[in-house]
């Protein structure tokens, strides 16, 4: 596998081949290959690394010189005689992790991270190790402990011995206003959850914990928004099933709209969870609790078409795939979420959030109105505490308004 499998004319070869990386293009261009990049793809990637390679050697670089560095400062020469695009910087960056995969270049130097930065580390794996938080669920809780940190906290441990609760307290007054109520409690379930690792890493002796507090939330209040079967069917019915990409994600769509799984569950759905004997499907829910949930016909149909006909070739045991290569199974439940909310977009649905959770409202909101019971929702749903299912229990309006006491004074 070469470069001749993206450019025929000698004159292209040539060039390719020179300068300090040119030993190595026939190389990156087998890489390309084998993680399934198209035509387009892999003619610029290829491109650009021998655009690369001769600046380099205009500068009188060595292969050995090659970084991160004048990764950046070629970069930025570049920008001023061709438009950049997204994928010059991760080409390189490939170019890179090749060549330290056969030992051309140095590895790349670790950057010690800075004292709030290592702070936000340490923290984040006291939330993994010993509260038992997933990766996705820890990441989450990045952005408000680090701007309370650059605000209270910025002489870093040295401060955390004269932090009081006057200090959390003005904070969450000073940010949660310009937050949603959501957001806030999650803000505040932060700082509760620091000042409980500040105790336990001995930083400090008084838990603080108590004085966080609560965002007011009416849970009860607002109806959950949902969909009614026929715009359900309609956001399905908009997946071009006649290609690989509306395969997956009419797959992705069953999943949401006929199981209620979470988007999380859905990007981490491994070929090992679907037992197509038994009929069964493995769930990897929240708090890494698993559940077994019987594999309805339909979905099953979708996922075999795509996983037959629609899958891209890869090495990868997730269930979904990246359309663009490297193909690689999906990482986060944001790639679900991007499915969930252009599907919606194509159907012309409007609702005030767009993203998977409206699927996983409208089966409850669908099962509520055939007759189940909220226990029976609430395992359907995997629901571990039983005030989320009591959310549904406003939605059968009809079932509301017979209860309705009749106004005094009104039309007899």
């Amino acid at each position: 596998m070469t470069a001749n499998a993206y450019f025929t004319l000698p004159k292209v070869l040539r060039r390719l081949y020179e300068g300090p990386l040119g030993d190595y293009v026939d190389l990156y261009a087998a890489q390309l290959l084998r993680e399934g990049h198209c035509y387009q793809s892999g003619t610029r990637c290829i491109r650009i690394v021998g655009d690369f390679s001769q600046w380099l050697a205009r500068k009188h670089f060595n292969i050995s010189d090659v970084d991160e560095s004048l990764v950046v400062q070629y970069l930025r020469f570049r920008t001023q005689y061709q438009r950049p695009f997204c994928s010059d910087r991760p080409a390189l960056c490939r170019l890179l992790g090749l060549l330290r995969q056969i030992d051309v270049i140095a590895p790349q130097t670790i950057i010690p991270p800075k004292p709030l930065e290592q702070i936000e580390q340490d923290f984040e794996h006291y939330l993994l190790r010993e509260r038992g938080l997933s990766q996705t669920t820890a990441i989450r809780h990045r952005p408000p402990l680090r701007k309370f940190l650059q605000e209270c906290c910025r002489e870093g441990t040295a401060r955390f011995s004269r932090l009081s609760s006057e200090d959390i307290v003005r904070f969450i007054v000073d940010h949660a206003h310009d937050q949603s109520p959501r957001t806030a409690r999650s803000m505040c379930w932060t700082l509760r959850a620091f000042t409980r690792y500040l105790v336990y890493r001995g930083y400090i002796v008084d838990d603080l914990a108590a004085a966080v507090p609560s965002v007011r939330s009416w849970r009860f209040g607002p109806l959950p928004d949902h969909l009614p079967p026929p715009k359900i069917q309609r956001v399905l019915d908009g997946c071009d099933r006649t290609t690989a990409i509306g395969k997956r994600d009419y797959a992705v769509l069953l999943l949401l709209a006929r199981l209620g799984l979470r988007a999380n569950e859905v990007a981490t759905l491994a070929l090992e969870d679907i037992d197509w004997h038994s009929g069964l499907l493995t769930v990897r829910g929240k708090g890494r609790q698993l559940a077994v949930m019987p594999l309805l016909s339909e979905v099953g149909i979708a996922l075999a078409d795509y996983l037959q006909h629609g899958r891209w070739t890869t090495d990868s045991r997730r269930v979904f795939i990246r359309s663009l290569a490297p193909h690689r199974g999906f990482t986060s439940s944001s790639s679900i979420s991007m499915i969930a909310v252009s599907a919606l977009e194509r159907a012309g649905v409007d609702v005030p959030r767009k993203g998977t959770h409206i699927f996983r409202y409208s089966l409850a909101t669908q099962l509520l109105g055939a007759g189940a019971s909220l226990t029976e929702i609430g395992q359907v749903l995997r629901h571990q505490n039983h005030d989320t299912t009591r959310l549904y229990a406003k939605v059968d309006i009809n079932a509301l308004r017979k209860l309705g006491l009749p106004w005094p004074g009104g039309v007899q």
